[in-house]
């Protein structure tokens, strides 16, 4: 295991504070250097976290999501100005006929919704959703106003990258095939084959679980009410055999900080080049409207022009991701984060199961674990 004290001490303060079981992984210049976990993988029979645990990550899918366009728009498939309906025609109609790939990757397209009765058994009929996103209305003009696209982003982004691949392979077969076999991240997928299903941790809430409040008005649009993120209603499998493209990923830490080196690396990885670093240093900028409160998130998102959460200033910078301004981030609802810093090469991953809506400064669990990871780097 690669660890040391300062990672060990971070590790003990998050399980003080309410964690249940993590694992956290970083990469230096391709190298792993933090490979270190603790806890119980379920509460129920003590089975304990290792290595090789499996751990839902909610929305650092998205990270994924967008790595996968920016191979297809190195590969001069994809631009990220050009209409959704370029790629796929049947998307242009009922005011969505500009609303551009750039505009879903930064949650300005208007189009976060998804049908009210979805639920597990209804995420893995992909050409029943993407008929229905062809029929919607965009809720707000194209580009005008922030509303986090939950769900809705894999579906419309995986539809892009299908259409423009020349095998046509759906999301998940393209994110295997193209990226994370070939990075060696075997261990992060988007739909999980029955085997695997042992390895997955249990999600809970932990000792005190939250208050939660209906969702209502624009939020309940972007996540169905038997689709809200909690932890008794994803422990269930279904939502790992669906390809659930922003929000269905499992993986264990040590495969997703090498998936994050790519990034981190300049979009290179042992020997092969996927994206260039220039490109990948583009994504860096601040979007349009960054610092809008988002009606879905409802709060400030900030996020790239690529689709990636960034770095720098907390806040309005996520505070786990240091001061670098070249990150490229994503967290999941309950608390994983995931991130790839182009100044240092340093990749990063948390995974856990104790789901959580936030903690007071100075509580946060996983702060000064992000802290120790640099420290280890020498890059704090």
């Amino acid at each position: 295991m690669r660890s040391d004290d300062r990672i060990e001490a971070a590790l003990a303060r998050a399980v003080a504070l309410g964690e249940v079981g993590v694992q956290v992984a970083a990469y230096l210049g391709g190298e792993l250097i933090v490979d270190a976990w603790t806890g119980a993988a379920d509460e129920r029979d003590g089975r304990a976290v290792d290595g090789d645990t499996l751990f839902p990550v909610f929305s650092v899918s998205k990270a994924l999501v967008a790595t996968a366009i920016q191979v297809q728009c190195e590969r001069g498939l994809v631009d990220l100005d050009e209409p959704i309906a370029t790629y796929w025609p049947e998307y242009g109609q009922h005011g969505k006929e500009a609303v551009t790939v750039r505009q879903v990757l930064t949650h300005r397209a208007g189009v976060p919704h998804m049908p009210r009765d979805l639920d597990a058994a209804g995420l893995a009929d992909r050409d029943a959703i993407t008929a229905w996103l062809t029929g919607v209305e965009p809720l707000h003009p194209p580009g005008e106003r922030s509303m986090y696209h939950s769900i809705s982003f894999g579906h419309i982004l995986g539809e892009v990258i299908t259409r423009t691949d020349p095998s046509h392979r759906p999301y998940d077969r393209f994110l295997r095939e193209e990226l994370c076999l070939p990075l060696g991240a075997d261990d992060v997928w988007d739909v999980l084959p029955a085997e695997h299903e042992p390895r997955v941790a249990r999600l809970t809430w932990g000792a005190n679980p939250p208050t939660r409040a209906p969702m209502t008005g624009v939020p309940l649009l972007s996540m169905p009410p038997e689709i809200r993120p909690d932890a008794d209603r994803w422990n269930d499998p279904r939502f790992r055999s669906a390809s659930i493209p922003a929000a269905g990923a499992v993986m264990s830490a040590r495969a997703g900080a090498r998936f994050f080196s790519m990034l981190a690396n300049g979009g290179e990885f042992g020997g092969r080049r996927y994206v260039s670093a220039d490109r990948l240093l583009a994504l860096t900028t601040p979007r349009p409207g960054a610092d809008e409160f988002d009606e879905v998130y409802q709060g400030p998102t900030w996020v790239g022009t690529g689709g990636f959460w960034l770095g720098g200033a907390s806040p309005p910078a996520d505070p786990l991701l240091g001061p670098s301004t070249q990150v490229l981030a994503h967290a999941g609802v309950g608390g994983s984060m995931g991130w790839a810093d182009l100044a240092t090469g340093l990749a990063v991953v948390i995974t856990h199961n104790r789901m959580f809506l936030g903690a007071e400064p100075g509580a946060e669990p996983f702060v000064p674990l992000a802290d120790a990871v640099r420290a280890v780097a020498g890059v704090d």
